[in-house]
């Protein structure tokens, strides 16, 4: 959905962006990579609102109307038995780069409004939070408080404040992570021992050379007394 089309669909705007922005921020603190849905009552105030991270590879607007679906089925009751909408669906999107629309921001506006016709919202304002700070798309309200990177800035009080972690996918070439011991390199005793870890079999093995860790020397044939030893045993 293109910019045009998005301002013409008669999208009902937020009466105070800039309190709802700080609202949902301080209730799901965003990082960059994140979206938070929430549903708004006949009065503008919050009903129920959710933060989610969606997939790394996802571009398709249909993957996102999925993702904004399961959420608000999630969150609250369906309005579909109404002869019309009372409560609004509002995405915010943290993200990099720029505040201006972008094909993902066009992508995201018409998952939200296909989705909030699936669950029997209306369809309220798409708004992005970004370095520079938020922004709601199409109405041109902006400010610089908060911004995509005041998460990390805000007091956090319990684990439950902390944000989502984003499922990345990691590359062939960073595998096994930097500073890992292969286990062929464990098991011939080549790799160090770092912080907290137990020698390596191979370096235990050394103490005793022709013997393995749990294993005992083979019994080979006594050595006779000599003289002094055997009047030692008699008595």
């Amino acid at each position: 959905m293109d910019l045009a089309s998005w301002v013409g669909s008669g999208v009902a705007q937020l009466g105070a962006p800039r309190e709802f922005v700080a609202e949902l921020h301080q209730r799901h603190l965003p990082q960059p990579g994140t979206t938070v849905l929430a549903v708004l009552d006949p009065q503008q105030r919050v009903a129920a609102s959710a933060s989610f991270a969606g997939r790394p590879h996802a571009t398709d607007g249909w993957h996102h109307r999925n993702a904004i679906l399961g959420e608000l089925r999630r969150i609250i009751p369906h309005d579909l038995r109404l002869p019309a909408p009372v409560r609004t669906a509002v995405l915010l999107r943290c993200r990099e780069g720029g505040p201006d629309w972008t094909e993902q921001d066009g992508a995201w506006m018409w998952a939200l409004r296909d989705a909030s016709a699936l669950h029997g919202l209306r369809c309220g304002s798409y708004l992005t939070l970004t370095p520079a700070g938020w922004h709601t798309i199409g109405d041109g309200l902006s400010g610089r408080t908060p911004h995509s990177g005041s998460w990390a800035q805000a007091p956090v009080h319990t684990v439950a404040e902390l944000p989502p972690r984003v499922a990345r996918e990691a590359e062939p070439d960073q595998w096994p992570p930097p500073g890992a011991v292969p286990v062929a390199a464990a098991q011939a005793g080549t790799g160090p021992a770092g912080p907290g870890q137990i020698a390596r079999l191979g370096q235990v093995s050394r103490l005793a050379p022709g013997r393995q860790l749990g294993q005992l020397t083979p019994a080979g044939p006594l050595s006779p007394l000599n003289p002094a030893a055997r009047r030692t045993a008699a008595r």
